[in-house]
């Protein structure tokens, strides 16, 4: 929690240094915000993009490396499903999305689409940026039905900086200068 918040401070410093940039982050201090809500914030901020930065832990300590990932009914592989599974039952809480199931469904799949056209370039472009830098997952550009990018209406990105359940991914994600070329 501490690697990620400093991490999209970082990121915030930069984008609003372009000054081509408005950024809104779900929080700026130690503070829980159930999943469902980061999505609302977002939504009431009119956010044209979401990114939600991870530093995660596997059983798999070797596992290690960058990867961004979009909004899926289907996981791309085992590993992203077990994480997505454990991701999303950690942040459970707040209300639903509103409107009854059966609506929000149909709206939803219709904006979708879109939207997920605009997350799967955005991903694109990430993945690429990072590793000009950075060691990645193999097959970094991922899918799964994380709970942060359900948003109908706003393209949205999970990036996941790297494990720190790997020495090497979490010796990095603990320096600043690193965290700052993730940034970039």
């Amino acid at each position: 929690k501490h690697v990620t918040l400093a991490a999209a401070l970082e990121l915030q410093r930069q984008l609003l240094a372009s000054g081509r940039y408005r950024v809104e982050l779900t929080r700026t201090r130690d503070v829980f915000i159930p999943l469902e809500q980061r999505v609302i914030i977002a939504q009431r901020k009119a956010a044209t993009l979401f990114v939600s930065m991870h530093a995660d832990a596997l059983t798999d300590h070797s596992v290690r490396g960058a990867s961004v990932y979009t909004l899926s009914d289907g996981a791309s592989d085992a590993q992203t499903a077990a994480l997505a599974r454990r991701e999303n039952a950690a942040g459970i809480g707040g209300g639903a999305l509103g409107g009854s199931p059966e609506v929000s469904r149909i709206l939803g799949n219709l904006v979708r689409q879109e939207t997920r056209q605009g997350a799967t370039r955005m991903a694109r472009k990430i993945v690429a940026e990072l590793g000009r830098d950075l060691p990645l997952l193999q097959n970094p550009n991922r899918h799964a039905g994380f709970m942060v990018l359900k948003a109908a209406d706003i393209p949205s990105v999970l990036v996941e900086m790297g494990f720190m359940s790997n020495k090497t991914d979490e010796a990095a994600l603990r320096q600043p200068a690193h965290r700052a070329r993730v940034a970039t």
